[in-house]
């Protein structure tokens, strides 16, 4: 039977206790009723993968006693980092929770003249935290021993201007096709929200260096386009 997945941030070391809260206590005592002496593996984006056993379980908590480290799979080795354009809901969600699963490293929602999403700064940061755990989730789900890094949303101006020459590639479906050249070190990639990228966005990404790439002859949905752009970044530079 496959073993329940778990990331904490607390260090891992053999023959060491963690103690997991919160909502990871109550998904192991009261969703998957676990006993003393029953398995799970815990992870922190550090020190790699343990099975861990179940000691003790309580209302409050779930004691766990760290075994052995596990092989883990390792990260990609192409560094990927995602501006997504803010979108509705869902969509946000599905789109990080996929591009977690296809080894981006780390994602920054973008405010785009077309993102319909607006926030204050105190509800960008709930937000923002709530991706994290959307990452979080979808790492312990898919195997991976990292979690990317959800950074808070800033305007898509500020990105692009921020990107290493060289590594930025601005999805358009007027672009060039696919992705092509020699490897970079590592790739920035940025994807618009419903109604993609203003011609004022696109020409402030192109000026700052980022090449145009075209996915084909479709026009993809905001939440569908990181999914396939991934997936080719990875068959061309990662580890497909």
């Amino acid at each position: 039977m496959r073993l329940s997945r778990f990331y904490t941030d607390h260090a891992l070391v053999p023959d060491t206790d963690v103690v997991l809260d919160g909502d990871q206590a109550h998904y192991l005592g009261k969703v998957l009723r676990v006993k003393p002496g029953q398995h799970c593996l815990l992870f922190n984006g550090a020190d790699g993968e343990f099975l861990a056993e179940v000691t003790d379980v309580n209302k409050r908590d779930v004691r766990l006693r760290l075994l052995e480290r596990r092989k883990s799979t390792p990260d990609s080795s192409l560094a990927v980092h995602l501006g997504l354009g803010l979108s509705r809901g869902e969509r946000m969600d599905y789109a990080i929770q996929k591009a977690t699963e296809l080894g981006v490293t780390e994602i920054t929602p973008l405010f785009t003249e077309f993102s319909e999403v607006k926030l204050s700064n105190e509800r960008a940061d709930k937000r923002a935290a709530h991706w994290q755990k959307v990452a979080v989730s979808a790492s312990e789900q898919c195997g991976r021993s990292s979690v990317p890094v959800i950074h808070s949303p800033m305007p898509l101006t500020e990105w692009v201007t921020a990107v290493p020459a060289g590594q930025g590639f601005l999805l358009d479906h007027t672009g060039s096709a696919g992705f092509s050249g020699a490897a970079p070190d590592a790739v920035c990639l940025l994807v618009g929200p419903e109604g993609g990228t203003s011609d004022t966005e696109k020409s402030l990404a192109i000026a700052a260096g980022f090449a145009t790439v075209k996915l084909g002859p479709r026009v993809l949905r905001t939440e569908t386009a990181p999914v396939v752009a991934l997936t080719a970044l990875q068959l061309q530079w990662g580890d497909f």
